[in-house]
């Protein structure tokens, strides 16, 4: 099966797709277009994501006034005019920090696999699940630039369950909760179960209880850190 029709069958014909991938498990050149997609999100959102995070400190008199006002005005200066290197080093870093996320994702939704079957491999799991998330990191990045573009800004737009509460500000516990619950998601680990199917030799509840599951783990996670984050920052 090429690469396009894997493409296509994610969202067309999950069922064959991954059926196919269980027998097959390619990833390579799944893994380039995902990886090109993140280049291209992480460079033209930002300079939209620098512009909130200015207008964010600017507004952050909590913060400014417990580093004081030369570190703060430090800090303004730097968002401000950043070096050039940052948007190099983003390019680099982000599609790393996301190629070591698939990694790990995959080992613990095989360990979560184990729990009801041995049936699988890794390489299964990994494939599987990068193309999974052509739904995400295509499709959800494709919409997120649109969005971001016609709005001028990252933090005001939205694909998750916060976009039905748009007064809510970006460092409230209300949006860091709800801002977890991203349609792509859900869709990217709903698509996934059928693939986790296919490769455990489960059924489909069972594949979907370990799919949610591991979202639910991750939802949780990204919750706490962002609480933790938005504490840290005032």
């Amino acid at each position: 099966m090429s690469l396009i029709n894997r493409f296509l069958g994610i969202f067309f014909n999950p069922r064959e797709t991954f059926r196919f991938l269980s027998e097959k498990p390619v990833w390579l050149d799944a893994l380039v277009i995902l990886l090109i997609a993140v280049v291209v999100f992480t460079y033209i959102v930002g300079p939209y994501i620098q512009q909130d995070e200015l207008k964010r400190l600017e507004q952050n008199t909590k913060l400014r006034e417990r580093i004081g006002e030369d570190a703060y005005n430090q800090r303004l200066e730097f968002m401000r005019n950043p070096p050039k290197f940052m948007l190099i080093l983003s390019l680099v870093l982000q599609p790393i920090s996301v190629l070591i996320g698939l990694l790990l994702s995959s080992l613990i939704i095989l360990g979560l696999g184990r729990l009801t079957s041995t049936e699988g491999k890794y390489t299964q799991i990994f494939s599987a699940f990068i193309h999974a998330n052509f739904i995400n990191l295509v499709l959800g990045n494709a919409l997120r630039i649109l969005l971001a573009v016609s709005k001028k800004s990252v933090y005001q737009t939205t694909t998750s369950a916060a976009i039905f509460f748009p007064n809510l500000e970006v460092t409230s516990p209300a949006y860091i909760v709800l801002s977890q619950f991203d349609l792509f998601q859900i869709w990217l680990f709903g698509v996934l179960a059928f693939g986790l199917s296919h490769i455990l030799k489960i059924e489909l509840k069972k594949s979907l209880f370990i799919s949610y599951g591991f979202l639910l783990i991750k939802i949780i996670l990204s919750i706490t850190l962002g609480l933790l984050r938005a504490k840290t920052l005032g």
